[in-house]
């Protein structure tokens, strides 16, 4: 597994302080640097890439590196650069030159390291002299670890895997050459919301490698092995080809307690010079959390920035007509993360939004607001299509590397446009409960009801909604 370390520093380490850490792990070591400056290496005297370093993060709300790495916030102050060292996984010697190069940034600028006892090899020199190191196997993309004809194979050893710039680079550049992302992790690691999404769009695979040797599909338990080039499942062991059994380590682990909703929205604005985005997620937020606004927001994980519709609007804006990929977090005592889409379409500036909010023990998630929220959608927002979910699952909105029970819809809104579009109205529709106007009077939009909170019976009643729905499509 590769031994990635942050250094969780109280001033921001400029380049020549990076630069002077790296060098201080040992003789006959080189920099060189990618993507124009972005990322600076560590390289034996070939040219083989040790040790990577990205351009470091200035986190404004350091309950992040809690979140993502177990830190506590009162250890780090106000704000915190994050510095992620990433190792090689081809040499041991590698992975101490990450505990080196991070240690002395910790030492220098003050500050927390991870993991902790990473702390034991950050100091010192590391002997590199006659290790024997292949070639990089994707020279642009330091996350890859293994590189062949139709995969990327990326190995992490962390207790979350997030949807870091590293990792949201790798799934670019994989898809972009027509390969499938594979990345490999202990059974302990968990998937955050917005890495499961991402990974998901290109089709990628989280491979779980067992203590016995063997491996599983995180997602859907399928006993997996490797073959040629890639990991495939084992014939007859998943639904992939045909079988029904899963890994023996793929079992439910029961929390009864926890509870999540999950919220898809699809929202378009007019694109104008007074448009502010966000506007949306944040009433999402305010109606199913009861906090008034997210924690923060960044391009990846963590995410590193106080929370402003403003400034979030002003980026998109400097990206259009390209898209962008957002992540939103919340405070600790809440948990809830977003992934967000925003795109230039010929209708406007379209947002799609996945939203999971969790609630542990004694929290009831607020069913009774999402009749609220559809409304205030409709009619502040721009609302096209929202679909709510409930599950169990954990309160931290993670997936693990275990069975989890499927989601089941609770309710479906739809827009006026989306109104117009179908023709549905108020009369006879195959739901439990008639149909309710949300938005504007004279143009108003549906919710739908599907059921009661966890009945099975809903996904019934969803399929026949949205039947109807397509069948009265002009």
């Amino acid at each position: 597994m590769t031994k990635d370390v942050v250094a969780l520093t109280l001033q921001l380490p400029d380049p020549r302080t990076i630069a002077a850490c790296l060098l201080s792990g040992g003789p006959d070591l080189r920099l060189q640097t990618l993507g124009e400056g972005a990322v600076v290496q560590l390289a034996d005297g070939e040219g083989h890439p040790l040790v990577s370093i990205e351009s470091p993060m200035l986190l404004a709300v350091p309950h992040e590196a809690r979140r993502l790495l177990g830190v506590p916030a009162d250890q780090l102050g106000e704000s915190v650069w994050w510095t992620e060292v990433r190792a090689t996984a081809a040499t041991d010697q590698a992975q101490r030159l990450a505990s080196v190069a991070a240690g002395r940034l910790v030492a220098l600028l003050g500050g927390v390291l991870w993991p902790s006892e990473a702390v034991e090899e950050g100091i010192g020199v590391v002997d590199t002299h006659g290790v024997q190191v292949p070639p990089a196997p994707h020279p642009e993309q330091p996350a890859v670890d293994v590189l062949t004809d139709t995969a990327a194979v990326l190995f992490q050893d962390r207790p979350v895997l997030a949807l870091s710039s590293w990792f949201g680079n790798a799934l670019l550049s994989a898809a972009a050459e027509e390969r499938r992302v594979q990345v490999v992790t202990p059974p302990h690691t968990l998937l955050t919301l917005p890495a499961r999404l991402a990974l998901a769009e290109v089709e990628g695979r989280w491979v779980v490698r067992e203590e016995t040797g063997g491996y599983y599909d995180g997602l859907t338990g399928a006993v997996l092995r490797w073959q040629g080039d890639s990991f495939v499942p084992v014939p007859g062991s998943s639904r992939e080809t045909g079988g029904t059994g899963t890994a023996a380590a793929f079992v439910p682990v029961p929390n009864p307690d926890e509870r999540q909703l999950l919220l898809s929205v699809r929202t378009c604005h007019r694109a104008d010079e007074h448009l502010l985005l966000g506007g949306a997620l944040e009433a999402a937020w305010q109606h199913l959390t009861g906090a008034a606004a997210p924690a923060a927001w960044g391009t990846a994980e963590p995410a590193g920035l106080p929370w402003s519709r403003r400034n979030l609007t002003d980026f998109a804006r400097e990206r259009a007509p390209r898209p962008t990929r957002l992540v939103v977090v919340g405070a600790p005592d809440r948990p809830a993360i977003a992934a967000t889409n925003i795109l230039r379409t010929t209708d406007g500036v379209e947002e799609d939004i996945n939203l999971g909010v969790g609630y542990g023990k004694g929290e009831e998630p607020p069913f009774d607001a999402l009749a609220g929220l559809a409304d205030d959608l409709a009619s502040h927002h721009g609302l096209r299509s929202a679909l709510v979910h409930v599950r169990t699952g954990r309160r931290d909105v993670n997936a693990p590397a275990s069975f989890e029970t499927p989601p089941i819809p609770l309710a479906l809104a739809l827009g006026a446009e989306e109104v117009r579009r179908t023709g549905v109205g108020v009369g006879k529709v195959p739901v439990p409960q008639p149909p309710r106007a949300i938005g504007a009077r004279r143009s108003p939009g549906r919710y739908f009801s599907l059921g009661e909170a966890d009945s099975p019976s809903n996904w019934a009643a969803l399929r026949s909604l949205l039947g109807h729905l397509r069948g009265q499509d002009a």
